[in-house]
């Protein structure tokens, strides 16, 4: 196929390009493949102008290299600039698209902190390559993750054909954790799920709120269309020509007597009357109202992985469902029960009035997750204990499920040890744990333990909170050491600003043998600025080193 080449940017006509040609331009430019979605993307959020020419769509190349030149820049140079050339951009993952890192059961709850698949992959998995020079666990191998979280170490061990054990303090992350590894009948879960979709359709067929939600979206279609046309505002935005703030503002304000009117005519219920505990305060009367209906329904479910699957839907589902803007997801401040200027989506959007679209399209997701891993486990075994990794013993908590299963896995590794570790550990200072799925903990009645968390956010980064800090990960190593084997191999990511894990290697017995410096890409809260963390690779200390 003969190479397109393209005319300087310049002045007038001969600057325009369609959008086929815009993809190949940016194509050739970049040096990998732009779709012509991809750029049609680029328009729609106003990145570059919408022009037309002759009836057809086209953008400016001067647009498109203002765009690339000001994002593009080669971000691995400029990570290296600002956080040091030993940073390792193999471990950066950057050509893994979200549909990877999130593939089949990573993504069957949301979770605050949670490391990609594909490092524990790469670190637990048979290949070597320049920076990893041996493959430090193989196949039937066990290996140990005592900050479980949400079970990313255990699924990838999975794939990789190696069985593992999860430790979590919290309740809630052990029932996502073994949701994930479970062995489901896929035939009952649907049957379920459709039983309870039905129900809850027809009680929200008993209720006026669909009608509701009908004539408030095409009030505020109307209204947006009018005063926050789409790709122009955006454009406009990004020129400076529009203070956001101040005609965010005055836009809500403006179309507030028209919300206010339809809540009234309608007797829409904005808050519930008791504002004592999460589920109270951060959700509408309706949609409160239809979560204790599923949840009931949940309850009366005979299989007990079909109950606690569809529970972690329902759980999945009501986190979307707080009353919250777009933009505020990760960091509730007050709840929002009126329609408000997005600065996400650059238009006047609503709250939330019933769970039942995200319920659906969590369920239907749920199954086809679940269906795709099927299809990838091996004949391994995993489980997350719930407990306190500084003191918890691994094989008396294996035989203490009174499962078959279990007992066989104690069995396991009591006669052939643990052969090593992959985990991240809470950073100081950065997350509340518990707090993160307080609507989970009200809803299904878990125990919270939030004293026992290790580095939680309410403690601080102070001297005191870094020294309980390593007080705690050192426990957590020393108790682990008991069930493992001779030549362990121990890896921790954290991102240690504080210098910590060296006095927790020492106060454990071991030692750093290698470190591995990754730039984080596409965090989760969108944060812009150069961030890294490090793989800290450990062993037992020797000859007193």
């Amino acid at each position: 196929m003969e190479q397109l080449s393209f005319i300087p940017a310049q002045q007038g006509m001969y600057d325009l390009l369609t959008v086929p040609e815009a993809s190949a331009w940016a194509t050739q430019r970049v040096g990998r493949n732009v779709t012509a979605s991809n750029i049609s993307y680029l328009i729609q959020y106003g990145r570059v102008r919408k022009l037309e020419l002759g009836g057809s769509v086209r953008v400016s190349v001067s647009d498109l290299e203002s765009y690339y030149d000001s994002y593009d820049g080669v971000r691995e140079m400029n990570y290296k600039a600002r956080l040091g050339e030993d940073i390792n951009w193999t471990l950066s993952f950057s050509q893994v698209k979200e549909a990877e890192s999130t593939k089949h059961v990573h993504r069957l709850h949301p979770y605050k902190g949670k490391f990609i698949p594909q490092l524990v992959e790469y670190f637990i998995d048979g290949h070597v390559d320049n920076f990893k020079r041996e493959a430090y666990f193989q196949a039937g191998d066990i290996i140990l993750d005592p900050f479980s979280g949400s079970g990313t170490t255990m699924v990838q061990a999975n794939e990789c054909g190696i069985n593992a054990i999860g430790i979590d303090v919290s309740e809630f992350n052990a029932l996502i954790a073994n949701c994930k590894v479970a062995r489901y009948d896929v035939a009952d879960i649907k049957i379920e799920m459709n039983r309870i979709t039905c129900a809850l359709r027809e009680f929200i067929a008993n209720s006026r709120i669909t009608e509701f939600e009908n004539r408030l979206l095409a009030e505020l279609n109307r209204f947006n269309n009018e005063f926050f046309p789409v790709p122009d505002y955006k454009y406009r935005l990004r020129q400076g020509e529009i203070n956001e703030d101040a005609y965010g503002r005055e836009m809500e304000a403006h179309f507030m007597s028209t919300y206010n009117a339809l809540v009234e005519e309608y007797g829409v219920k904005l808050r519930q009357d008791r504002e004592s505990n999460f589920l109270e305060k951060w959700f509408s009367q309706q949609v409160r109202d239809e979560i204790d209906f599923v949840f009931e329904r949940i309850n009366n479910i005979v299989n007990q992985k079909t109950k606690k699957i569809l529970a972690v839907v329902l759980s999945r589902t009501i986190r979307s469902c707080r009353a919250t803007t777009h933009s505020d997801l990760a960091t509730l401040i007050e709840p929002v029960t009126n329609t408000y200027y997005c600065s996400k989506h650059g238009k006047i959007c609503k709250p939330l009035f019933s769970i039942a679209k995200w319920w659906e399209s969590y369920a239907k997701d749920t199954v086809a997750r679940l269906i795709t891993f099927d299809h990838l486990r091996t004949q391994t075994m995993q489980h997350c204990i719930t407990g306190d990794s500084r003191s918890v013993d691994i094989i008396a908590a294996l035989r203490a499920r009174d499962s078959q299963f279990a007992v066989q896995f104690a069995d396991m590794v009591a006669e052939r040890k643990i052969n090593g570790i992959f985990s991240s550990p809470p950073y100081v200072g950065m997350i509340d744990y518990h707090e993160q799925h307080a609507y989970a903990y009200d809803l299904f009645g878990f125990k919270r333990h939030d004293e026992s968390e290790i580095g939680p956010l309410f403690k601080g980064k102070g001297k005191e909170a870094q020294r309980s800090y390593v007080e705690g990960i050192s426990q957590v190593l020393l108790n682990c050491k008991r069930f493992l084997a001779e030549g362990y191999n121990v890896f921790l990511v954290a991102n240690d600003k504080h210098n910590l894990y060296p006095t927790i290697a020492n106060n454990a017995g071991m030692q750093i043998v290698n470190t591995f410096r990754r730039p984080v890409l596409n965090r989760s809260e969108k944060d812009k600025a150069a961030y890294s963390e490090t793989i800290f690779h450990l062993r037992e200390r020797v000859n007193g080193q």
